[in-house]
């Protein structure tokens, strides 16, 4: 490991962090002026959770020492990428983007957002069925030689910086913003069993880069190597068993905000029951038997 003046003061200027960070922040910023012209005051601590928090991380993340040595060290590049897609979004997701910017739109602007939410490509993304399998295609990239070219290429790069955070605030918004996608309580005991089956397959890539003897990336050497640089099969290993760590780790409070949004679906339900009438509890029981014939 690097000694901790290093961790601490190795920083660059990361030219794709810069500019999401500036759209982001301004367009977060304009929705609470908006919100707040309509009547509508928009709480501190979201905006310190969405600014300090979120925009933070994604600093720290992508300008710091893992985005000046994530080139270098597959391990850098490794934490970098994992918590960018699994972190940040939820730490971002604190400040209740899409809320706001429903409370900042007009309705046309409102009706717009809401359609593409509710498009196919987001809908697949933004549940957990379709969530692993793209956390599983990203870093099973690592197991092939384009995971040098996805480190080391500045084009590869920009694109992972823009568009790891967005993939995983999409596949986060079911548990950060439930009322937009509420589930039926099946819909959520299918989804809880493919977590635990997710909890597996997130571990292969992992495990893979772990027990390899061969540097699956073909790159043996790096320019202007440090002393505290590990050699490449060290370094390949040490990042499966932090990818495995991460994965595992990070699916366990998943777990529990899945339990969560289990508990609010079988309320919900509940309370919509509650509010029929006999006799239309009557109708919908005669509906279940002449079905099951």
């Amino acid at each position: 490991m690097p000694p901790l003046e290093i961790l601490i003061s190795s920083w660059q200027l990361d030219w794709a962090a810069t500019a999401f960070v500036a759209v982001t922040g301004v367009l977060y910023g304009w929705g609470i002026r908006s919100a707040a012209l309509g009547g509508q005051r928009w709480p501190v601590w979201r905006a310190v959770a969405f600014y300090v928090l979120g925009m933070g991380s994604f600093v720290v993340l992508t300008c710091g020492f893992t985005g000046v040595y994530g080139a270098q060290q597959r391990w850098a590049f490794t934490i970098k990428i994992s918590l960018l897609l699994f972190v940040v979004p939820l730490l971002i997701g604190l400040g209740k983007p899409l809320t706001l910017a429903r409370a900042a739109l007009p309705a046309k602007g409102t009706a717009a957002l809401d359609k593409v939410l509710s498009s196919r490509p987001v809908r697949f993304i933004s549940n957990s069925f379709g969530a692993p399998l793209l956390g599983l295609a990203l870093f099973s990239t690592f197991l092939t030689p384009a995971f040098y070219t996805l480190r080391t290429d500045p084009v590869a790069g920009a694109l992972l910086t823009l568009g790891v955070p967005i993939l995983g605030l999409l596949m986060a918004l079911p548990i950060i913003e439930e009322s937009d996608f509420q589930r039926s309580s099946a819909y959520l005991t299918l989804e809880f069993m493919f977590v635990f089956i997710e909890l597996l397959i997130d571990a292969v890539p992992g495990i893979l880069l772990s027990l390899n003897g061969q540097v699956l990336d073909h790159a043996m050497s790096v320019p202007n190597p440090q002393w505290w640089f590990r050699d490449a099969i060290q370094d390949q290993q040490f990042a499966g068993n932090l990818l495995w760590f991460i994965c595992e780790v990070l699916d366990l409070p998943l777990i529990i905000l899945m339990f969560v949004r289990f508990s609010h679906s079988d309320k919900r339900e509940a309370g919509a029951f509650d509010e029929l009438t006999d006799e239309q509890l009557q109708q919908l029981h005669d509906q279940h038997l002449r079905g099951r014939h």
